[in-house]
């Protein structure tokens, strides 16, 4: 499966960015009020600067504490996201994801960001060809 499948599956909602002078405790709320994990920090809302996500929070607070909290998002983000193009495959996504030990992956195209993709939808992407191919082959057994 292609990552344009993927995103074509999630619907058109959009990717939510915040800027690197966003205060963590704005993008913590965003991360909150969405119930996503991470978000892509852009500086003009086409390219991806960075990732922030849950686990930079968690981090931070554990070395600084809650004054983590009051910081620009630019202090705590991974810089120089691992990205994708809409014409990569789940396996080779998820290879990648699961290498780098991260979770969140924006897609670009011609240096623009045109969606994310986290390791949650590129599973359960997988999980939907599995079936397919499982319900083929039971098929193929059968005489369907």
């Amino acid at each position: 499966m292609l990552v344009q499948q993927i995103l074509k599956s999630k619907g058109d909602s959009g990717v939510i960015t915040v800027t690197p002078q966003t205060l963590v405790s704005e993008a913590a709320q965003i991360l909150a009020e969405r119930r996503i994990g991470g978000v892509v920090v852009s500086k003009d809302g086409e390219t991806a600067d960075g990732i922030f996500s849950e686990r930079d929070i968690v981090r931070s607070l554990a070395v600084r504490g809650i004054s983590c909290m009051t910081e620009r998002v630019s202090e705590l983000m991974t810089r120089n996201p691992v990205c994708c193009t809409r014409q990569d495959t789940s396996d080779a996504v998820l290879a990648r994801m699961t290498e780098g030990r991260f979770r969140h992956m924006p897609v670009v195209e011609d240096g623009k960001l045109v969606g994310i993709v986290t390791i949650g939808d590129v599973v359960k992407a997988r999980l939907e060809e599995l079936s397919m191919e499982k319900s083929a082959l039971e098929g193929m057994i059968m005489g369907y």
